[in-house]
């Protein structure tokens, strides 16, 4: 988001939806759908494309999906579950722990498993759940992470501004560790994990030969977790720390002249707030392009209780929001999205949620983005509608618009990796130099 933050993904797409059957519906799918309720389809997606990274294989998740009654939140976690365990069994096997690849892949798709499972659980904060299963999957993908060609190293960097500490994942495409390499910051939105974005965009570049280190801020699945913190708008203060941690304790493997920064789903706002502070970037990818984070909650919600937001009755808005969540009356793209925005944002309140969103936009710092920027824009976009065209016309000449279409169209290109990936690579080649004409 993905609000996916994919609000996000990993997963905009499911974000706070229309109140409508149509929310619901998979009738205007580019893809077969595997489910009737396009939430579960989208996270069914999810788990599919990762398979093309080890991180999951395609008939158990099949399977999970088979016969699953459509807004049966409950149960998706259940048969996730159980697949994580069955799969974490396997990983455990001693007849597999001599071939390092059946120990990463296994325990890559563990660990994805463990994260599909926590997706439905945050309605009540105090559900051990929560905490207990992101603590499998942290294991699993370490497990998995170690297993790499070239280990992955998770580190810690404290922020200079706020009291937090970011969590990351530094991956070296090279092993000689005086060879200067481009390299990416990738960060993700509202909901997707930095677990997530090795499959999204870390093993692509790793065979492109690029470094990677991607990250959590406030807001984010661990962080929340283990620090308690909520997001936050001055997202330099997170982005700013991890380029020096890469410039100073990974000098001699980076260079310094190709260091670009990815947003994902909703971390597209993200990304470009941070790249307004950062002259260091050479540039920028947001996929999306997200200008104003309350326009697109504003319309994931029926107009009718709009309407009671928008004319300062925020004890109605919130006893009526919350009411339709508890009669199941929302559809389950908009009952996830309030119980993660909630959760993820720290508020209790859906009006304090919509207040907060209002601090997240681009329109006082656009001018501030100096380097060129790619800007993604999706056909099947449920959230960001027309967005990324406004993010694209603010900032001109520095800006590529690419708009994805047909089976590459779901928000942040979910199921069309490839497409995603080749187009970004691309794009980067063009624009900072290919690594040939660089060494």
């Amino acid at each position: 988001m993905k609000f996916s933050f994919y609000i996000s993904p990993l997963l905009a797409a499911l974000v706070l939806c229309r109140q409508t059957t149509e929310a619901n519906s998979t009738d205007n799918e580019p893809t077969l759908p595997l489910s009737t309720d396009s939430a579960f389809n989208f996270n069914f997606l999810i788990a599919l494309s990762d398979a093309l990274t080890g991180g999951s294989d395609i008939a158990p998740v099949l399977a999970a999906a088979k016969d699953l009654k459509a807004g049966d939140m409950a149960s998706f976690s259940q048969r996730f579950y159980k697949l994580a365990n069955y799969t974490k069994a396997q990983a455990e096997n001693p007849h597999n722990a001599g071939d390092p690849i059946n120990v990463r892949d296994t325990w890559f798709s563990a660990s994805q498993y463990f994260r599909r499972a926590d997706f439905y659980l945050h309605g009540n904060w105090s559900n051990p759940l929560i905490n207990s299963l992101w603590t499998e999957q942290t294991a699993a993908f370490n497990k998995a992470i170690a297993a790499l060609p070239i280990p992955g190293q998770r580190v810690r960097i404290p922020a200079k501004e706020g009291n937090f500490t970011i969590e990351a994942i530094w991956y070296a495409a090279s092993k000689n560790q005086n060879r200067k390499l481009p390299t990416l910051v990738i960060g993700n939105g509202f909901d997707a994990a930095q677990e997530d974005s090795y499959h999204y965009f870390v093993a692509q570049a790793l065979a492109r030969g690029w470094n990677c280190i991607t990250y959590e801020g406030p807001g984010h699945p661990t962080i929340r977790r283990e620090q308690n913190i909520g997001f936050i708008p001055e997202w330099e203060h997170v982005v700013t720390p991890v380029v020096d941690y890469i410039l100073l304790e990974k000098s001699d493997m980076v260079d310094k002249d190709r260091l670009a920064l990815i947003g994902n789903s909703w971390g597209g706002f993200l990304a470009a707030r941070a790249a307004a502070f950062e002259p260091r970037l050479a540039a920028a990818i947001l996929i999306d392009g997200v200008w104003d984070t309350y326009a697109g909650f504003s319309i994931t919600l029926s107009p009718e209780l709009m309407a009671i937001y928008e004319a300062g009755n925020y004890t109605q808005f919130d006893q009526e929001v919350l009411s339709q969540r508890e009669a199941g009356k929302l559809s389950t793209n908009s009952a996830w999205a309030l119980d993660y925005g909630l959760w993820a944002f720290h508020t209790h309140l859906p009006s304090g949620l919509f207040n907060q969103s209002k601090q997240y936009g681009l329109r006082d710092v656009v001018d501030k983005i100096r380097m060129p920027v790619f800007v993604g824009d999706a056909e099947f976009e449920p959230t960001w509608i027309g967005q990324p065209k406004q993010v694209a016309d603010a900032l001109g000449d520095k800006a590529t618009l690419h708009r994805f279409t047909g089976t590459a169209g779901y928000h942040c290109q979910t199921g069309a990796y490839q497409e995603l990936t080749r187009t970004i690579f691309c794009w980067l080649n063009k624009t900072l130099g290919k690594m040939e004409e660089k060494s």
